[in-house]
């Protein structure tokens, strides 16, 4: 068990320990005129105690016993993304099973890794070999297009594009064929410019249709995002104002807990999706680039494991994890920042939540359990 443990990468926990410290100071500061968030500093304390306790957990657990039954994981991911659509709806959509004590679970979160486990036991059959496309490819599309098309329907447009990007990574390790890609790139290009064009010849009925099933939100943000001079004052509000609290940092930011007198309080969930406008106006440019210095240190740290691996099958994992929380930092900061559509991102392991974070913290147990286990598996070749 001590073997084991010895063996985690001490610079990526020495980072989660700095961002445990950056999550509390940053939570708490962005609840601190909200008395019914209050506390949530010390939730997160609690989310990251049972998070390291799940590392730690994970890191024993030999991750090729998890790959041997990756269908009864995709079976049970799905079977909860489609039992959550029968809970009431939270904030417009129905992604969350609320539990007791307060706590809510989000099965969208989890099927991210039981998506990455189940595409690696199917490329991971290649050994390396150029993916095929019917039984490779194709196989792959469908295992992603079933759980983006539940979620969808929550609807929770940010994790179902989480799913689409975790898949590209993946894919592109697993030794895809550039004709492939091509084709591909084609078919993605040719949807995105199908799509904007019937949006806009369509403008008005799809408002209406979209306002009649209340999912209206829906409209305003990809309006807002396509055509941002012609979208309502309310759909900018929160984009616009999140560009001007972080633009009001500066270079070295107001200070901590000096930001609350600003156009911040106009902007929701500064605690949660909103967090990175709280980086950029109370420690500016440069604490912005701190953080963003400290998950490319992170995600290094991923990418170095997965190069020494001697399984195929640990690094197509590593790539699908480092996949997901890639895109999430680009789509979190990029939305505040008015570069990407606002969505339901969260900032990896910074933003409040627990699913979130227990989930963010399970794949970093599994990084560390396929690191830990690769002397076992290259003794057992």
């Amino acid at each position: 068990m001590l073997n084991r443990w010895k063996k985690m990468d001490w610079m990526m926990l020495a980072i989660l320990c700095l961002f445990m410290g950056i999550s509390t100071l940053l939570v708490r500061s962005a609840t601190l005129n909200n008395p019914k968030f209050t506390g949530l500093d010390k939730s997160t304390v609690v989310f990251y105690a049972l998070g390291f306790c799940v590392v730690l957990f994970m890191t024993l657990i030999d991750y090729r016993l998890i790959m041997k039954i990756w269908y009864v994981w995709y079976a049970i991911g799905l079977i909860l993304c489609g039992l959550v659509l029968f809970t009431p709806k939270v904030n417009g959509a129905s992604g969350w099973f609320q539990l007791p004590g307060g706590l809510s679970f989000q099965p969208a979160e989890v099927m991210k890794i039981f998506l990455i486990i189940a595409v690696t036991a199917v490329i991971g059959r290649r050994l390396g070999d150029p993916l095929r496309m019917r039984s490779d490819v194709m196989f792959v599309s469908a295992l992603t297009l079933i759980p983006f098309v539940v979620v969808m329907v929550q609807p929770d447009l940010g994790n179902a594009m989480i799913y689409i990007f975790i898949v590209l990574g993946m894919l592109w390790i697993g030794n895809i064929r550039y004709s492939y890609v091509l084709i591909g790139v084609t078919v993605v290009v040719g949807g995105l410019m199908l799509f904007v064009s019937l949006f806009n010849t369509y403008n008005k009925e799809i408002e209406q249709y979209l306002k009649e099933h209340n999912k209206s939100h829906w409209y305003g943000r990809i309006n807002t995002y396509i055509h941002p001079s012609e979208a309502s004052a309310d759909d900018r509000r929160q984009s616009e104002y999140a560009q001007i609290a972080i633009g009001s940092g500066g270079l070295t930011g107001d200070g901590y807990m000096q930001g609350e007198s600003k156009k911040r309080n106009f902007i929701p969930y500064t605690y949660s999706d909103s967090i990175f406008v709280v980086v950029g106006e109370e420690f500016g440019f440069q604490g912005a680039a701190l953080l963003l210095l400290l998950y490319f240190l992170f995600i290094y740290r991923m990418i170095l494991i997965a190069y020494q691996c001697f399984d195929r099958r640990g690094s197509y994992i590593i790539i699908g994890i480092a996949s997901m929380m890639v895109f999430q930092i680009f789509q979190n900061v990029g939305m505040m920042i008015g570069m990407m559509p606002v969505t339901g991102i969260t900032l990896p392991f910074i933003s409040y939540g627990g699913t979130s974070l227990l989930l963010n913290m399970m794949c970093i147990g599994i990084i560390f359990s396929i690191k830990s286990h690769q002397e076992k598996f290259e003794m057992d070749e």
